[in-house]
């Protein structure tokens, strides 16, 4: 898979490396000449160049590229990045970073962002995650499929505790991926019986949610 990186500072160079280390070819993109250190990932191709420009997309070969991600600390060149690699080059996926929680609501599929990437949301999904007990837990937002990755650490008194997940009356548009119990991870089969304190994680519609949460948690969320 050939990728494109927009914003070669400590966030798109990190991500480059684990993308070589996948496999993967990586371009890396940016403006400043400061930030074009080939040594630091030396397996990347570089670009000095403004990823606003057309003429430097053109540059890079974009319509050759299967992703592009967005990763400057400016949301506007993040923004104007995404919409060009999608209704100009045709890049298959792109992804967005978003710097400042107000404008997440920017980074959507008219932008030309298919996966925006929130730090603070991130941040404060995993504060929550890892002391939330009962609570439903968005951890991530699948743009194209409208559903969410969401987490739930089933509570001591929830009424499926002891329960085999394939008795379980899932909510349609609902489907529990894993479950994580003393540090292993369990796939959901049938006759695999729910503890308390299990971590689940679902991919679920956002519509979905509220009624997750109240079943496996009627006690913290009443109907």
């Amino acid at each position: 898979m050939r990728v494109a990186i927009a914003g070669a500072g400590a966030v798109g160079r990190s991500i480059a490396s684990e993308l070589i280390d996948n496999g993967h070819e990586v371009l890396l993109i940016d403006k400043n000449p400061a930030s074009i250190k080939p040594e630091r990932v030396p397996a990347a191709e570089w670009l000095l160049a403004d990823s606003c420009e057309l003429s430097s997309l053109e540059e890079a070969r974009l319509q050759h590229c299967d992703v592009v991600i967005a990763a400057t600390g400016d949301d506007k060149a993040n923004l104007v990045t995404s919409l060009l690699a999608k209704t100009e080059f045709g890049v298959p996926r792109t992804v967005g970073r978003v710097n400042h929680p107000d404008n997440e609501w920017l980074f959507t599929e008219a932008w030309g962002v298919d996966v925006n990437v929130s730090t603070p949301r991130i941040m404060s999904a995993l504060v929550e995650e890892a002391v939330s007990v009962g609570d439903l837990v968005r951890l991530f937002t699948f743009r194209k499929g409208n559903a969410n990755l969401v987490e739930m650490t089933l509570p001591d008194d929830s009424p499926y505790v002891g329960q085999p997940t394939g008795l379980i009356p899932w909510p349609e548009n609902c489907a529990l991926v894993t479950i994580l119990r003393d540090s292993q991870v369990y796939p959901p089969s049938a006759d695999q019986p729910l503890e308390a304190g299990d971590e689940l994680l679902f991919v679920a519609g956002a519509e979905v949610e509220d009624t997750l949460e109240r079943m496996l948690a009627p006690s913290t969320h009443p109907a």
